[in-house]
């Protein structure tokens, strides 16, 4: 079975010919969304949830539910997948020629525009309530406060900067370079997948993924793993194994080249994007989190002029913005209704 073969959920929307920031055209790109509960006349009660690293909407529909934040009885909710994840348009289903390695490097605003036009042209949407990301995610949510700040009212980004900072882009050159390490990636061009180097991706990664202090405590034997080698085998190595390699390194570059200074009309200054956005703000930093610390994102707030940070207490590091920790889980939600009630 194919990356994410067994995931039929979700609709596509034909995007036809898109001129990439790079010079590039992606020829009959799609953008794949699942949505959830029911557009209102008005079309003003929208949230839109784009997707994080490597993560499908499936990953991200523990958020959604009756009596939570994104409440499908309420809003209607719209989960965007990201370019690069195997569902919209990827290394892995795009024919010749810009298939496997000659994948076209795809930015963070090319995603975002090509969504706002999956949501004004087949929903006719002119109004956002929310834009909630956590990651990646978030990195969309800020290029998507800036890019159309009339249209946007609220944001919650979790666990990720509106740029990728210099060490972030460090870190991902490392699990860009373990995999590609592997000879049988053969420069994107491979008849079977890469497993070495995709093993050794998801070891650097469990480095930084959690916090010191989630190793010491060994909290990984709450989530039933064994041994601190069956958490790195099943959880680190099992969770990246299931993906395509070249996706995998598509979306790592679009992560790692993230700048809302590309914002039209900002002459690829960070501030000036961020002052554009006038949407309120609640933003939401993991405290232990080594990709995105608080402080990278708490200088970006000072932009926004109507900005919250509230840190997320955690030693999950990155991941006290995904769905490890209920008590995590339970904080943001926490947040986001405060958010949508203001």
């Amino acid at each position: 079975m194919t990356e994410n073969e067994h995931i039929t959920d979700y609709e596509t929307f034909e995007l036809g010919d898109v001129h990439l920031k790079s010079g590039a055209t992606l020829h009959k790109a799609k953008l794949a969304y699942k949505t959830h509960g029911t557009l209102n006349r008005n079309k003003d009660n929208v949230i839109v949830v784009p997707t994080c690293y490597s993560a499908t909407h499936k990953d991200e529909e523990y958020r959604i539910g009756e009596g939570k934040a994104l409440d499908p009885s309420k809003y209607f909710i719209i989960q965007l997948n990201q370019f690069g994840n195997g569902l919209s348009s990827s290394p892995s289903n795009t024919p010749m020629p810009y298939d496997q390695g000659r994948f076209p490097n795809i930015t963070i605003l090319d995603n975002v525009e090509c969504q706002h036009k999956l949501i004004t042209e087949k929903f006719g949407i002119e109004r956002v309530d929310l834009v909630c990301g956590y990651s990646m995610g978030a990195q969309q949510t800020f290029q998507w406060a800036a890019s159309y700040p009339d249209m946007v009212e609220r944001i919650a980004p979790s666990c990720g900067t509106a740029s990728t900072t210099p060490h972030n882009f460090v870190f991902i050159e490392g699990i860009k370079s373990a995999l590609r390490a592997d000879a049988a990636w053969n420069n994107g061009f491979y008849d079977k997948q890469p497993v070495t180097g995709v093993r050794a991706l998801a070891r650097v990664y469990a480095g930084w993924g959690l916090s010191q202090a989630f190793y010491y405590q060994k909290l990984y034997l709450d989530h039933g793993y064994s041994s601190l080698e069956d958490f790195l085998i099943r959880f680190w190595e099992g969770g990246f194994l299931n993906k395509d390699a070249n996706n995998l390194l598509s979306m790592a570059w679009t992560w790692q080249y993230g700048d809302i200074g590309m914002t039209p009309g900002c002459d690829g200054n960070r501030e000036k994007a961020l002052s554009r956005i006038k949407a309120k703000a609640m933003i939401l930093p993991g405290l232990t989190d080594l990709y995105f610390p608080p402080e990278d994102i708490q200088y970006e707030a000072k932009f926004i002029p109507n900005a919250e940070v509230r840190v997320i207490p955690s030693i999950y590091g990155h991941y006290a913005g995904g769905s490890f920790n209920q008590t995590d889980i339970n904080f943001i939600d926490e947040a986001v209704k405060e958010l949508l009630n203001a």
